[in-house]
């Protein structure tokens, strides 16, 4: 579910609808009465909902995946950091690894290689869990069918109802660091948590009194056209910019890149992001200032949303900029 809480978010939420109509993507608009009888957020106008849309845990994805490409017999290497990705070659601290087909799927680390630093640029994006909730809080939040959901500001906001009862809630707003630079100290940033837990409280007010346990986050890749892509060329394949998308599109880019490989012309290499090649971000200082002020100016932008009701013309431009 993606909430409609302001005029200028309703309208957004009617323009999205209308766009899955044209292309058939199966997104219906709620009423008020419609949305609030699954999500009880607070000044809610409307809804858009995906009905096909699936909550999983990520990390058991991933864990998943390990083992079944490891009963393969793939050899996994963790807790080795690559100097240089090249065509048939990676570079690490000890040794070199050789290969027919490398591929560079490192996402938000990717600044950090030799020549790709303004390739994509790291955004955080970070995150609060709740303490278990009991029944009778969760009868008053909703999301009985586990229901993903966010809404239509710009800043953007996430979350959804865990297996375990919690409320797992994320959004961006963490700054954007000099240099395209990505430190662990970076997932965890007090004040970002702060603002995290008070717009759940103001979306929520029944979650007042209530811990948080867990706050984590982390680095996720942006194109300079916010633009995902894959692609193979002589040897050396990518796969990335997913805009904080990964979870399901790394599988599709997954199988893409395999029929690349195998050399197969089919649905899947014939789509429009293969080979898709997004200019270079600017240089420095030009990326920190635009990129933090656009942060800044899409806070700006829901505030002002937020008192006049009207779509801000300020978001309309930083977006155009931007290429979003």
């Amino acid at each position: 579910m993606v909430l409609a809480r302001s005029p200028a978010q309703l309208e957004r939420a009617r323009a999205e609808q209308a766009e899955s109509e044209e292309y058939e993507l199966g997104i219906d608009l709620l009423d008020g009465d419609q949305a609030l009888r699954r999500l009880a957020a607070t000044d809610v106008m409307g809804a858009t909902f995906t009905p096909h849309c699936a909550a999983i845990h990520p990390a058991k994805l991933a864990r998943g995946l390990a083992d079944v490409v490891a009963a393969r017999g793939a050899r996994l290497f963790e807790r080795t950091r690559a100097t240089a990705i090249d065509a048939h070659s990676v570079q690490t601290q000890s040794g070199q690894v050789r290969a027919d087909v490398v591929i560079r799927a490192t996402e938000g680390y990717t600044p950090a290689l030799p020549s790709r630093h303004r390739a994509l640029v790291p955004v955080y994006s970070l995150m609060i869990a709740t303490e278990p909730l009991p029944e009778s809080v969760w009868a008053e939040i909703g999301l009985a069918e586990r229901e993903t959901f966010s809404d239509f500001r710009h800043q953007i906001i996430y979350g959804q109802r865990t297996a375990d009862g919690r409320l797992v809630f994320g959004g961006r707003g963490a700054p954007y660091h000099f240099g395209s630079s990505v430190r662990p100290s970076y997932d965890r940033v007090p004040a970002v948590f702060r603002m995290l837990h008070q717009v759940l409280l103001e979306l929520f007010p029944v979650l007042a009194g209530k811990r948080i346990t867990h706050a984590w986050g982390g680095p996720l890749g942006i194109a300079r056209d916010w633009h995902a892509s894959v692609g193979l060329e002589n040897g050396l394949g990518w796969a990335g910019g997913y805009v904080g998308d990964g979870v399901a599109t790394t599988n599709l880019a997954g199988r893409t890149l395999a029929a690349l490989i195998d050399g197969h012309d089919n649905e899947l290499t014939r789509l429009p992001w293969v080979g898709h090649r997004s200019r270079d971000w600017e240089p420095e200082p030009l990326r920190w200032l635009g990129a933090n002020a656009g942060l800044w100016a899409m806070r700006w932008a829901d505030a002002a949303e937020r008192v006049s009701g009207r779509r801000s013309r300020v978001a309309g431009v930083v977006n155009g900029v931007l290429g979003r």
